[in-house]
């Protein structure tokens, strides 16, 4: 039997983090919990402190410093997989050679060569893979989709895109989001792919994708300035512009139909504005749950055991999205 029907057959996922870092702590690991049929087996971290600490705060009933035991283990009948980038493939792969489904952080990877290798695994061990842009399914991203694909304003026709972010004080201060090695080329590839996996599930794919990228931070070892040119597959156009060197803060998201416009930030907390082609203005004021990633980990453990979905965020999906990073960032300058 395989874990997908074993796990089936008891009605119930019990997961195993490989991971237990910031992300865990409120975003999503109280979620994998409170959803109904999951719980958490086991948790795996390198540091035995940190991993027994998280284990007894969280109510964990084991903890691990080995990844390929907690992956293997009897007691797990999926992974989620909570680490940087970097380490993504190596657990993915595992999970797919042990026969698990699998929920991966976003992004999901690097590289889109890396994502086509994950994708390809698990596609091959017959498992599920999921990834984390949980955004796909927050009712206030949601809300917008209804809007987008409704037909109520016509058909989206022009997407514009625009995130300032400012700069940490210097490379000591910036983290491993800023290291090539492990987060990847910058905070586009962190940051900036939730905006282009939400414009794929709103839109549709992206069928061709254009930027210039550059280093303006003198200490910095990434792309901090983006800017890029999209067309999607139902003909609508995007203009988009990523600054994670900036003075200021600056966070919009527009979508302009054939009658009106819609526009929402995509990490600040605000309304989804809708004008009309009259000028009417309607705001739309939806609050994140606290775990902000639960309603898609709903979405996952419904469709795991059969009781729903399909889950609106998968491997292939993501591979879309790191696919339009990969191009973006193609053209670097300086």
């Amino acid at each position: 039997m395989t874990a997908l029907a074993a796990l089936r057959n008891r009605g119930a996922v019990r997961w195993g983090f490989v991971g237990a870092g910031d992300v865990t702590e409120v975003k999503s690991g109280p979620a994998f919990r409170r959803v109904p049929g999951s719980s958490v087996s086991a948790i795996m971290r390198r540091d035995a402190d940190k991993a027994r600490d998280y284990a007894a705060r969280h109510g964990v009933p084991r903890w691990t410093t080995d990844a390929r035991e907690l992956v293997f283990a009897d007691d797990v009948d999926a992974v989620y997989v909570a680490t940087p980038p970097s380490s993504h493939p190596e657990y993915v792969l595992m999970a797919a050679e042990a026969g698990k489904p699998v929920y991966v952080e976003k992004p999901l990877a690097r590289t889109a060569a890396q994502g086509e290798a994950m994708v390809r695994a698990c596609q091959e061990a017959g498992v599920p893979l999921f990834v984390a842009y949980y955004r796909r399914a927050l009712p206030r991203f949601e809300l917008v989709r209804r809007f987008v694909q409704g037909g109520e304003l016509g058909r989206p026709t022009l997407v514009r895109l625009h995130l300032d972010v400012p700069a940490p004080p210097g490379s000591e201060a910036a983290g491993w989001r800023w290291d090539p090695v492990v987060g990847g080329d910058g905070l586009l590839v962190d940051l900036g792919s939730h905006a282009l996996d939400l414009l794929d599930h709103w839109l549709g794919p992206v069928v061709a994708a254009d930027g210039f990228a550059a280093t303006r931070l003198p200490w910095s070892r990434v792309a901090d300035q983006v800017v890029g040119s999209l067309r999607f597959e139902g003909g609508a156009f995007g203009s988009a512009a990523w600054d994670f060197a900036a003075a200021s803060s600056r966070d919009e998201l527009a979508v302009s139909l054939e009658r009106g416009t819609i526009s929402v930030p995509v990490f600040a907390d605000g309304p989804v504005r809708v004008v009309d082609e009259q000028g009417g203005v309607t705001n739309h004021r939806l609050p994140h749950p606290r775990h902000v990633q639960e309603p898609l980990i709903a979405a996952v453990v419904d469709e795991l055991l059969g009781r729903g979905g399909p889950c609106p965020s998968t491997g292939v999906s993501a591979l879309r999205t790191q696919r339009v990073l990969d191009a973006l960032l193609s053209r670097r300058l300086g």
